[in-house]
């Protein structure tokens, strides 16, 4: 007698694999701002609260700062304008360097970094500057006193940091950013120093004789 033939037992309702991806999708806040999760890392839930808020004012400011060093780097102008162009983006860079680092920083003790440019500007202190372009010395101005806002407050969340027992962050703010800001701001600092270019006064009498001038003598 002929076998019977054997009927197929796969589901024929089995999903077929896609490559389309899931658009518009809507979820929940998993962790609010200013909370900080419980990580490993042998230190106070204090010490990593404390931090972490410190951290993401310093880091507001700096994104500000960031930003305005773009703003002044375009907007620059005068017989200056090459030599300082190049100069505050090089800043820049190196700001935008500090603001990853400062945010990894918050994420590694279990925080929330202050990440969109509205939530900044409303933790920011740094002063808002006008829409327009400004004259050249008041654009340095406004970065030197936006670099002593940020070197004030990493000072103290520095020290304080490191009575906690949070090695780590004392270390960033330090190594990082206060030495970052104290060479930048040396450097700006420099540019609004009112001083002769070709020649320069003699004793306090008068202008030094050019080279090669006879004596009146």
């Amino acid at each position: 007698m002929p076998a019977k033939p054997r009927s197929s037992t796969r589901a024929t309702t089995k999903k077929q694999s896609s490559s389309q991806p899931w658009l518009h999708v809507d979820g929940s806040e998993i962790q609010e701002f200013g909370t900080v999760r419980t990580w490993p890392l042998g230190m106070s839930d204090e010490a990593r609260e404390y931090s972490c808020e410190r951290l993401n004012q310093i880091l507001a400011d700096t994104q500000i700062l960031y930003a305005l060093y773009k703003k002044h780097h375009w907007l620059m102008r005068g017989p200056t304008f090459y030599q300082l162009h190049l100069l505050l983006d090089k800043h820049a860079d190196e700001q935008l360097k500090l603001v990853d680092l400062i945010a990894e920083r918050v994420q590694t003790l279990g925080g929330i970094a202050v990440g969109d440019p509205r939530h900044v500007a409303e933790i920011t202190v740094v002063p808002r500057p006008p829409n327009g372009a400004e004259e050249v010395p008041a654009m340095l101005s406004r970065l030197i006193e936006a670099h002593e806002t940020i070197l004030l407050a990493s000072h103290d969340a520095a020290s304080r940091a490191q009575e906690l027992g949070d090695d780590g962050t004392n270390d960033l703010l330090v190594s990082d950013v206060i030495r970052t800001g104290e060479l930048q701001t040396w450097f700006l600092v420099e540019h609004l120093v009112d001083t002769p270019l070709v020649e320069a006064p003699h004793n306090g009498h008068g202008r030094a004789p050019r080279r090669g001038a006879r004596s009146s003598k």
